[in-house]
């Protein structure tokens, strides 16, 4: 199960995703959730669906990539389905003791399901097409106006960049760990609620204690190499926009204003 959590890893490549500055795609998620989130109808999400295939055809992503990173996620999505199954107005389909099935509450959670998924892939292509360090680049520009307020714009632009860099780390050595417990005879799988529990134990202290040590070597690598928050730092690739850009940017602009009119049909 753990293997197939593939958030924050990056797959290098040379497709016309991968080549797209930074700052567009950070741009592209945004309007591609606002435009989820505006999506009201079968139309819209067949329009994002259509969106969604597309972004992974450009990327050279297979679907079977971005489903095999959703499976992790399954429990919350059916846990969503079922509920939002009784949220719906109108005439009863199915009564079930005091919750009550409706047509309305059955496209609730159809859309509700869409909703997540697309939204979970469409971060997972951000990541799998753009580099950790790509991607604190692209985000301190994005944000840089807010220096001006005295945001620490850098740490918090450094701050998610090892936080997605450092979780398929954490990721295998969970997996390490789990395995060599298994091999000593811990059960993760079975037992009681309450033994389950204090099977993480043994799990969670060695995990815990991996991960102080290594943020504590990340901190002494970057003061070994004069890393100074919200110093005026050099790159070595400054970034562009460049002609693909600005047509990225405007298919983004048409699709939120497609997902607009669609919601008035």
């Amino acid at each position: 199960m753990l293997k197939n959590i593939t958030l924050g890893q990056y797959f290098p490549g040379d497709s016309v995703v991968h080549r797209l500055d930074p700052r567009t795609k950070l741009l592209w998620l945004a309007g591609y959730i606002t435009a989820l989130f505006l999506a009201n109808n079968a139309w819209a999400y067949a329009l994002m669906l259509a969106v969604l295939i597309g972004e992974s055809a450009a990327a050279s992503i297979r679907p079977k990539t971005l489903l095999s990173g959703m499976k992790p996620l399954m429990f919350i999505v059916v846990f969503t389905a079922v509920v939002n199954l009784f949220y719906g107005t109108g005439e009863p389909l199915l009564k079930i003791w005091v919750f009550t099935v409706t047509a309305d509450g059955i496209r609730r959670s159809v859309f509700m399901v869409l909703r997540i998924l697309l939204l979970v892939c469409g971060a997972f292509l951000l990541t799998y097409t753009t580099s950790p360090l790509a991607l604190t680049d692209g985000l301190e520009r994005l944000l840089g106006p807010l220096k001006k307020l005295r945001v620490p714009v850098s740490e918090l632009a450094m701050m998610m960049s090892i936080a997605l860099r450092f979780i398929p780390t954490l990721i295998e050595e969970t997996d390490k760990i789990m395995n060599a417990q298994r091999s000593r005879g811990a059960n993760f799988d079975t037992g009681k609620l309450t033994e389950r529990a204090k099977a993480l134990v043994p799990l969670l202290v060695p995990l815990f204690v991996g991960s102080f040590r290594r943020a504590d070597e990340l901190a002494t690598a970057m003061e070994c190499r004069c890393y100074v928050p919200g110093g005026n730092r050099t790159r070595m690739k400054v970034l562009k926009f460049a002609r693909r850009d600005v047509l990225a940017l405007a298919l983004c602009a048409a699709m939120l204003a497609a997902v607009v009119l669609l919601r008035r049909v």
